[in-house]
């Protein structure tokens, strides 16, 4: 299961980066979309590879719950991801210099706020898929570790809220 993990994740950046090769280098907008459009499908492999999995007779594990997390994070962060990609990449291959500005004050609230609600929705989407391959295993195996990684996450989000809230309570400065 771990390896079906880490194969997404590297199948995930190379059809990122395959995606902004034939938007930068090959000039091809639309070759490099239909590429950035398959990193859901790899998401979708995974989910039915891990349901395949549990279906099977294969005891839930917590590597199971870390594909469910996986799923979570690529759908809610997918979109900032392949943005920071794009900027990397400009900065990196084409030596475009960086024009962003570091945050502060108010400004760096506001964008931990919003980070926080990708958090939150990432949550969402996993715990959700972890409850329907609970229900969809039905009493074939043990599921409690399934739920306690979300238990941890859980705990994961509570201090990333902590800290979100406290950037706009106690605004960095200049």
């Amino acid at each position: 299961m771990i390896a079906w993990i880490i194969t997404a994740e590297i199948a995930f950046w190379i059809v990122i980066l395959l995606g902004l090769i034939c938007r930068y280098r090959f000039k091809k907008t639309t070759l490099s979309i239909v590429f950035f459009a398959l990193t859901p499908v790899i998401d979708l492999i995974l989910i039915g590879l891990t349901v395949l999995d549990l279906r099977a007779g294969t005891p839930a594990s917590t590597s199971h719950g870390i594909a469910a997390v996986y799923i979570g994070v690529s759908i809610a962060y997918g979109k900032t991801m392949i943005a920071w990609a794009d900027e990397k990449f400009q900065q990196w291959f084409l030596k475009r210099p960086l024009d962003k500005k570091r945050r502060t004050g108010l400004a760096k609230g506001i964008h931990e706020m919003k980070m926080l609600g990708l958090h939150v929705i990432a949550y969402a989407i996993s715990a959700s898929l972890l409850y329907a391959m609970i229900v969809f295993i039905g009493q074939l195996t043990d599921t409690s570790s399934l739920l306690q990684v979300m238990k941890v996450w859980g705990i994961v989000l509570i201090v990333d809220a902590v800290i979100s809230i406290s950037y706009l309570i106690f605004p960095s400065k200049k």
